[in-house]
């Protein structure tokens, strides 16, 4: 049996409906279990919530959204519960590997050593940055997109394919033990390609200006470094690479990613 955490998140949603699409028994583990449903209450804040008896293989989608130490200690929480129900596999999905230089890349990393070092057998699934976000983060005001991305390309990925090839790892991990696999895309695009393909502007301000900008936004303390952390390290080169990991898991080229851009990017322009 297979056990997917975060399932209300939308990476996780997503490789429990892949699973369920497939006719592969999974269980959605998440915080608030919907009543009446076979959900599993799975509060990664919450030790004594953490019953793993019964399970294979656990997907443990990060719990992000919170300073390291916090992170840290959820994810610690799970492996060691991993550890101490017998779960055989544990799937674990991180960042890219040239995503060092993000803001939330040393939680990441941790966690990947925490459980290579574990009683486990495991396999690392190292996603690039979604196309969804990459497209929420160009945001257009007025016909101009002025996110800091300067002239770096980044190797998005669909969040569907992510999930697709979650579920792929999860259905047979005997196939997949103490691997990493760094899904980005198959090709790089640019913030300028994608305005010059919406018919906008494309007017890039400085990452100071957009700090102060988005520390005015009501985000949480740690979110405006996280966020100038992604456009600094795309605007500098480091999220451009590609690799073919995502398409060998899947059995078919990554899915274009440049659709699903332009679909929130019209969205947000026509908000």
């Amino acid at each position: 049996m297979i056990l997917v955490t975060g399932a209300s998140g939308q990476l996780g949603r997503a490789i429990v409906e892949r699973l369920a699409g497939g006719n592969q028994p999974a269980v959605a583990g998440t915080r608030r279990p919907v009543e009446g449903s076979e959900q599993r209450r799975v509060d990664f804040d919450e030790p004594g919530s953490l019953d793993f008896t019964g399970f294979a293989t656990v997907v443990m989608v990060s719990a992000g959204y919170a300073e390291d130490d916090v992170v840290i200690a959820r994810h610690e929480s799970v492996v060691a519960a991993a550890e101490r129900d017998g779960v055989q596999h544990l799937v674990y999905t991180s960042v890219a590997t040239d995503g060092d230089h993000l803001g939330f890349a040393l939680a990441h990393r941790w966690t990947e050593q925490r459980i290579q070092g574990s009683t486990l057998r495991w396999t690392i699934l190292r996603n690039g940055l979604y196309a969804e976000l990459f497209g929420s983060l160009l945001a257009p005001s007025d016909g101009v997109i002025t996110a800091p991305f300067g002239t770096g390309s980044v190797a998005v990925v669909t969040r569907a394919d992510l999930a697709e090839a979650a579920a792929i790892v999860a259905v047979a991990p005997h196939r997949h033990i103490n691997r990493v696999y760094d899904l980005v895309g198959s090709h790089a695009i640019t913030a300028g390609q994608v305005a010059e393909g919406a018919g906008l502007l494309y007017r890039p301000a400085s990452l100071g200006s957009h700090r102060a900008a988005l520390e005015q936004s009501g985000l949480l303390p740690f979110q405006p470094a996280m966020l100038l952390s992604i456009y600094s390290s795309a605007a500098h080169g480091f999220l451009s690479r590609t690799t073919t990991d995502l398409g060998d898991l899947l059995g078919r080229g990554p899915t274009d990613p440049g659709p699903t851009v332009m679909r929130i990017l019209e969205r947000q322009a026509a908000a």
